[in-house]
């Protein structure tokens, strides 16, 4: 029996990772020990250093750097340029689900950090992406959230709209109109694949140079299979939440609120229906379970058809 490498997905013999995984992380990486704690103890370590990082939140996250000389992943305080996703009793599958949507946002050109699968010592999968925040040793890029910009915190990332997620961009931005349309096709693949948590802090800009531009998409996830709160955005658009038409998308909000031409509008949509059977390969290729592979193809295939791609 053939392994599937989780960084790739492609067959890598008795071995765990691809070479091409591998270099994906390092060109310099040419094996890969365990994580070495189980999920329950990486629950337990983001718990316990939850005060002293940055990335807090609902999900355990730790910060963790590749320490290549021993071929191994190390957790940190500072300076981490991983952020790592462990499994949790609470929500199941949540690693093998973002790292599949990631793959699918990457497969119509929205923007994503490097990203992927990791085996951990009791066998379980841990989600891991490069954070793109940092370069060098620990020097930072300018990140600043939606929440932020709009004077939001975590208790009030809902109270917003993607109306007020457009206007954030005019303000900001250095070239609106080019970021506004990355927003259009964030925001129908997010309908599309079930993306019910696109609040303020999972929308960022990022200074490169002298442009100011959103930032490489993160935190996307087919959340309405693992918890379907009944609604199809977090943020409303044209003041629903649900039972979003596709007028909704292109009369009210691509043209009326984001200004865009219909032919790039066009585009959006021939580059969805291209990538739809790579899309329905991706899922079946996941390492999700065969329930949950099923419950994100249903839910795509009726999000599709609504849409009439």
């Amino acid at each position: 029996m053939t392994n599937r490498c989780p960084i790739t997905y492609e067959e890598c013999g008795k071995k765990k990772y691809s070479d091409r995984g591998l270099k994906r992380i390092s060109p310099k990486l040419n094996k890969l020990n365990d994580f070495p704690y189980s999920a329950d103890e990486q629950v337990k370590e983001a718990v316990a250093r939850a005060s002293k990082m940055s990335i807090q939140g609902v999900q355990p996250k730790l910060s963790v750097k590749l320490n290549i000389k021993k071929e191994i992943f190390e957790i940190v305080d500072t300076g981490g340029h991983y952020i790592f996703k462990p499994q949790t009793m609470s929500y199941k599958e949540v690693p093998e689900n973002e790292d599949l949507t990631m793959r699918l946002a990457k497969s119509i050109g929205i923007e994503v950090p490097v990203h992927g699968l990791l085996y951990s010592r009791d066998g379980s999968l841990t989600y891991f992406i490069k954070r793109f925040d940092r370069f060098g040793r620990n020097q930072k890029i300018p990140v600043e959230d939606f929440a932020q910009l709009s004077q939001k915190n975590r208790e009030t990332k809902y109270s917003s709209s993607m109306e007020k997620v457009a206007s954030i961009i005019d303000e900001f931005c250095t070239f609106p109109a080019l970021e506004k349309y990355k927003l259009f096709n964030l925001t129908l693949f997010s309908y599309l694949i079930g993306n019910e948590d696109m609040h303020l802090k999972n929308f960022s800009v990022i200074r490169r140079g002298i442009k100011v531009e959103l930032s490489p998409a993160y935190d996307l996830l087919n959340s309405t299979i693992v918890i379907n709160s009944g609604e199809e955005l977090a943020l409303p658009l044209n003041g629903k939440k649900n039972k979003i038409s596709k007028d909704d998308f292109i009369d009210y909000f691509a043209k009326r609120r984001l200004g865009l031409t219909p032919k790039l509008i066009d585009q959006t949509f021939q580059r969805i229906a291209k990538a739809y059977p790579q899309w329905i390969d991706l899922i079946q290729k996941s390492f999700l379970s065969t329930k949950m592979k099923n419950n994100f193809l249903e839910l795509l295939r009726s999000r599709y058809q609504l849409l009439k791609i």
